[in-house]
């Protein structure tokens, strides 16, 4: 006998058909993409440069303020038109498409949410056109997903706060301008014990440490900021003291949309190199893609990559009507990363020896794609949350 749990397929009618502004968004993400990134790609990868100036066309176009209301100097869009930017930039580089990911969602959004409206008229129109580039520092070197046990530390002096501690693995964290930090101001392991901060590059005591040198999305910038005595008014406090945990989970909830569109792009653009060069390589006097070895490849991977689609297009429905989205974006996220990793595996196989070369895209789609199992939290804590959510 089948039963249907009721908290697993309890879900509200979904209006999943593409508006034309969908459409011209995508298109305009797309050319540009295709104009401004693409012939610099292997470039920017090998040299593990971060185009800044590129960000700075990109918040021309709106591209950097995307969910941002106008009325702040943003472009006013929803989820759905932000899930089609960050995939057409993605699956041309995926570093490009994190780090927007990462300004938009993260620390723009944190403002956007959180702040007051002081603090929204003072920093969003700067973020939202990428006069200002935005980190957002929650993990440390040893609290990644044990965020509770944090070391870096606020206490509270005067009118002021006094900042100590290293944030680590930070998007933009050594060229970022501004960024919201979260802080323990409580004891460890304690219920409402951090607090979130935005700190602007320049303040005494506010330092770039180590910049990574990683596997993948290397043009994106990841780097530790440290904080040594950092002294900062109590007019940059976002939210209420002991609601910074908080704060940073139901951020994450919208940000695990944009690591899914992420990973969908990089997914659809290691596919299409692979579906082109499966038609145009020939082996026995025929096309590679005419042998079921490959051909059943492809459909696994236009079938898993459509899947991640649904998943996505159904966070963002939920998110645009302002519902809770924790488990479908933990969803959407969870299986899209993984279709990623596995869709580019596959690419490189298809390619054979020539994919394991820089001379073709799938080698770099491969190493970018890790990054989306593990940033934004894990897979392993993906399901956790799934499993919260179903069994409560």
């Amino acid at each position: 006998m089948l039963c249907s749990d009721p908290r697993l397929f309890k879900t509200k009618q979904m209006h999943f058909q593409e508006t034309e502004l969908t459409q011209q968004v995508a298109a305009t993400a797309k050319d540009f993409a295709e104009q401004y990134i693409r012939p610099h790609v292997m470039e920017w990868d090998e040299a593990q440069f971060f185009p800044e100036a590129l960000f700075r066309e990109m918040g021309k176009l709106g591209l950097m303020g995307v969910l941002v209301p106008a009325e702040y100097g943003g472009a006013g869009l929803g989820y759905f038109e932000y899930n089609a930017i960050i995939q057409e930039i993605a699956k041309v580089c995926g570093s490009i498409g994190l780090s927007v990911a990462a300004h938009n969602s993260l620390c723009t959004n944190h403002i956007l949410s959180f702040g007051n409206e002081e603090q929204k008229q003072r920093w969003l129109p700067k973020l939202a056109t990428a006069e200002w580039i935005g980190a957002w520092g929650l993990t440390e070197p040893n609290t990644g997903s044990d965020a509770g046990n944090m070391k870096t530390t606020a206490v509270k002096e005067g009118d002021h706060w006094v900042l100590n501690g290293t944030k680590s693995w930070i998007t933009h964290g050594k060229t970022g301008e501004i960024a919201v930090v979260i802080c323990r101001t409580g004891e460890p392991r304690t219920s409402g014990n951090s607090t979130a901060f935005v700190v602007e590059r320049g303040t005494v005591g506010f330092s770039a440490g180590k910049k990574e040198n990683k596997l993948g999305m290397r043009a994106s910038e990841t780097a530790e900021m440290i904080f040594d005595n950092c002294i900062i008014p109590d007019s940059n406090l976002l939210g209420a003291v002991g609601d910074g945990f908080r704060q940073a989970m139901k951020i994450l909830d919208g940000g695990r949309i944009s690591i899914a569109a992420l990973s969908a792009g990089i997914a659809k653009g290691a596919y299409e190199a692979a579906l082109q060069y499966a038609l145009e390589r020939h082996q026995f006097d025929q096309p590679i893609a005419s042998f079921q070895g490959i051909s059943f490849k492809l459909a696994d991977m236009a079938t898993e990559i459509m899947a991640s689609d649904l998943l996505i297009w159904q966070a963002c429905d939920l998110k645009n009507r302002g519902e809770k989205v924790t488990r479908e974006g933990a969803m959407a996220k969870y299986y899209a990363s993984e279709v990623a990793v596995k869709t580019a595996t596959e690419a490189v196989q298809i390619f054979g020896g020539y994919g394991y070369t820089k001379d073709f895209p799938v080698e770099k789609y491969y190493r970018d794609a890790k990054l989306c199992t593990i940033g934004e939290g894990t897979s392993e804590i993906q399901k956790l949350v799934i499993a919260r959510e179903v069994l409560h």
